[in-house]
């Protein structure tokens, strides 16, 4: 820039910037050479400031998402409080006796009138120190000092909390929270913050009311009155903190009615004792009160405390000490589906991370199972040591299995500090991969396990005519497995296993391809399918009849989805999956030689087709696939087929111009042992121009379009053709003129209905007249019935 300004050439700016480098070198020497200074330079320390309101508006703010959380932290808390003093119990550094105080439990209650929640736990408690320390000093977790403690004596501990500032989360619904702690250590306190830039603590002036635990009152903000409801917390509840180890309690109210003694008027009493002059005895006079005695009923509301979490954690025991009994009690109500469950796994996955799980699969397929396969994944539910951390997924497991229901628990799993998310992706994916396997060998048994009826089977049957479980499930969840050969390439050849078709020998019944693989001709290399609308247009369908008369066994594939999955799973088992709808079809045994043979001698007859059909179809040929039928329409290797074609055009959003390049280039195949091609053979021999003999050309391309599974596009075309050749048939001229419709000049007739005449029957010109009804006064009610 320098340079530029004084006008320097290249040269020049060379020079001055040596000499700049030269300065600065020679000037750096100096400096070395000149004495150290004797005086050090003063150097002074500071912390950064905060202003503690706005910090802690930003931690309650920005931490938690969801404002529910705090009643899940708060319950979090007081389990490891419990968890706390269950442990100095055991290890006798505590005795916590036989009264009230050996209970372990927490209790939730709430006042509408002076709109407060309180969570009571009779855990450890809190010193005066303690709830300065641990409520006082933001993000410092007694939890953690008290694991740091328990680990130098290697005492194996798991608790909940871990950051510190999971109970400042009560401000999210509360703009004061009381706290009251007793330890019995030291006498019982009161601590007290509005979230602003302090806390009071002071000695409780009602003295030790607690006996040992500690109590958390919240004072609701003017919105939050929503969680002053006995069905919103136990909601709350029973979705984050259901399978803790200690029980919960919620003070629910409700009405009974009650039988009390009704009081009788003193005077009527009297009046009676003055009335009654018979002497009875005195047992007789008591057995009079009794029977005198009238009750009536009074209704009253009364509180209760209903325990919310009575189901277990099954998934933290050994499967063995489990029955059966127990796993479907638990997938009821863990689902709320009382149809069951079909297979189950259990298992504890160890390595980078360690986690337990139970997995279900329904008997019964969710309704709108695909219809929410870009959902978020809800079937699944995290927990970090039985409290709730997600149970919504966007990536948990593979989109193929959100038919998977379950719990899914881990002690040692990475968060993020409001506990709502994890902090590491790459451990999702780990734990995805281990249950995606652990999935995928479930149903892999299932192939081998009968269902119930098979078990009452006539002896003698064969094992292959039984069903198994995994044809019930193949029943409802077929599709997932397709869609997973189609998506996961790393469990492809896994998932191929388990895939279930209908074939041409199977009598309707859905088959393996290892299962097609064993059948398989001596000499046979290819698995041969056909994509379609039914079972029944492809058994009838003429791109099979040839491999059937040869005794070739074929899948049939029904499912739209098919024609996706035979795009990514081209060969099982080392043999290639061939469709018998596109050209290039191999079938062993077939002479080559007698093929190029029959195309040579019918060049004349599939040039002349050709030339007739036009840009229709790409090509004639003589077909090896066909026996019975005269012709087919074949596609090319690469492109739709007809099905994929049909399929396209019924998408709800379907352009037929931007997908034109994908359209399948048709191939006319001709059956040459067929008698109608032997004639057309014929014919064109004698006259090539004849038009009825193109007419008939072009109603076999018509015809083919519909035997092989496509749509005529010009039905005008078509219905006109059909008529011309009915015509020649009959003996009619086509081109003959439609005979116009002659008018008739007929009077107009007359507007007045038609008299009926004495034998029943109506005259034209004769009006009816109706009887006058009220000059007959004597006329009985049949006349009107006749009328």
């Amino acid at each position: 820039v320098l340079s530029k300004a004084l006008g320097f050439d290249k040269m020049s700016t060379k020079l001055l910037v040596l000499f700049l480098i030269a300065s600065s070198v020679a000037f750096a020497r100096a400096e070395d050479a000149a004495p150290a200074s004797s005086e050090q330079p003063q150097v002074e320390s500071y912390q950064f400031q905060a202003e503690i309101s706005r910090l802690m508006d930003i931690i309650i703010n920005s931490l938690y998402s969801n404002r529910e959380i705090f009643l899940r932290e708060l319950i979090s808390n007081s389990a490891d409080a419990l968890d706390k003093t269950r442990y100095l119990s055991l290890t006798g550094k505590l005795d916590i006796g036989d009264s009230d105080k050996s209970k372990l439990e927490i209790k939730i209650s709430y006042d509408k009138q002076a709109r407060t929640i309180s969570i009571r736990d009779t855990g450890i408690g809190m010193t005066k120190k303690g709830l300065i320390d641990n409520l006082g000093v933001v993000a410092k977790s007694g939890t953690t000092e008290f694991l740091k403690a328990a680990t130098q004596s290697q005492d194996p501990l798991t608790l909940i909390g871990q950051f510190g500032v999971g109970f400042y989360s009560v401000y999210l619904v509360s703009d004061k929270v009381t706290v009251y702690s007793k330890n019995d250590e030291d006498d019982q306190y009161i601590w007290e913050s509005s979230a602003d830039a302090g806390f009071t603590v002071a000695k409780d002036p009602a003295g030790n009311t607690l006996g040992r635990g500690t109590l958390v009152t919240l004072h609701l903000k003017e919105d939050s009155d929503e969680y002053l409801n006995e069905a919103t917390l136990e909601k709350i509840v029973t979705r984050y903190s259901e399978f803790m180890n200690y029980p919960i309690f919620l003070q629910v109210t409700k009405t009974v009615e009650e039988e009390v003694p009704a009081e009788e008027e003193k005077k009527e009493e009297e009046e009676e004792k003055k009335e009654d002059d018979v002497q009875v005895s005195e047992e007789e006079d008591e057995k009079d009160d009794k029977d005198e005695k009238k009750t009536k009923k009074v209704t009253k509301t009364v509180t209760d405390w209903k325990r919310l979490n009575e189901v277990k954690a099954v998934w933290t025991r050994n499967p063995k000490d489990l029955s059966e009994t127990e796993y479907a009690d638990f997938y009821k109500s863990m689902t709320k589906d009382d149809g069951g469950h079909l297979s189950k796994i259990h298992f504890t996955a160890e390595g980078e991370i360690t986690f337990k799980a139970l997995l279900y699969v329904a008997k019964k397929a969710p309704f709108g199972l695909y219809d929410k396969m870009y959902d978020k994944q809800r079937g699944l539910k995290l927990y970090v040591r039985r409290v709730l951390i997600s149970d919504e997924f966007d990536e948990f497991l593979p989109r193929y299995l959100n038919f998977i229901r379950g719990v899914v628990d881990s002690d040692d799993l990475p968060l993020n500090v409001s506990r709502e998310t994890l902090a590491q992706n790459r451990v999702l994916k780990v734990m995805a991969k281990k249950l995606t396997r652990k999935v995928l060998e479930m149903l892999s048994k299932l192939t081998e396990k009968k269902t119930e009826s098979d078990d009452e089977a006539k002896e003698g049957e064969e094992s292959e005519n039984k069903e198994t479980l995994y044809d019930a499930f193949w029943k409802e969840y077929g599709k997932s497995i397709k869609l997973g050969t189609i998506d996961d390439r790393s469990n492809r050849a896994k998932l191929a296993k388990l895939l279930r078709f209908a074939t041409s020998k199977s009598d309707g019944k859905f088959v393996s391809l290892e299962s097609y693989v064993e059948r398989m001709k001596e000499k046979q290399k290819n698995i041969y399918y056909i994509t379609g609308e039914n079972i029944e247009v492809l058994k009838n369908s003429p791109f099979v009849e040839k491999l059937i008369v040869k005794d070739y066994e074929v899948v049939f594939m029904t499912e739209p989805i098919d024609e996706y999955l035979v795009q990514a799973l081209t060969e099982f088992d080392g043999h290639q999956l061939m469709s018998v709808t596109k050209e290039g079809l191999k079938i062993e045994g077939e002479s080559k030689n007698k093929l190029k043979k029959m195309k040579e001698q019918y060049q004349e007859l599939t040039d002349w087709l050709k030339n007739v059909y036009g840009d229709k179809v790409e090509k004639v040929t003589v077909s090896n696939r066909i026996a019975k039928s005269p012709c087919v329409l074949v596609t090319s290797q690469y492109g739709w087929s007809a099905n994929m074609e049909r399929i396209m055009r019924a998408q709800a959003f379907a352009n037929a111009d931007e997908a034109k390049y994908m359209h399948a280039k048709k191939i006319m195949e001709i059956n040459p042992y067929h008698p109608l091609i032997q004639e057309l053979k014929n014919k064109i021999g004698e006259n090539k121009e004849d038009t009825t003999i193109i007419d008939l050309a072009n109603l076999m391309y018509d015809a083919s379009l519909v035997t092989s599974g496509f749509g005529v596009r010009d039905v005008k075309d078509f219905s006109s053709r059909i008529f011309r050749v009915m015509s020649t048939s009959m003996g009619v001229d086509p081109e003959a003129s439609v005979q116009e419709e002659e008018d008739d000049a007929e009077e107009e007739k007359s507007d007045e209905p038609a008299a009926p005449a004495d034998d029943g029957t109506f005259v034209e010109d004769a009006p009816y007249e109706f009887p006058d009804t009220a000059s007959s006064e004597g006329a009985s009610d049949s006349s009107h019935d006749e009328l």
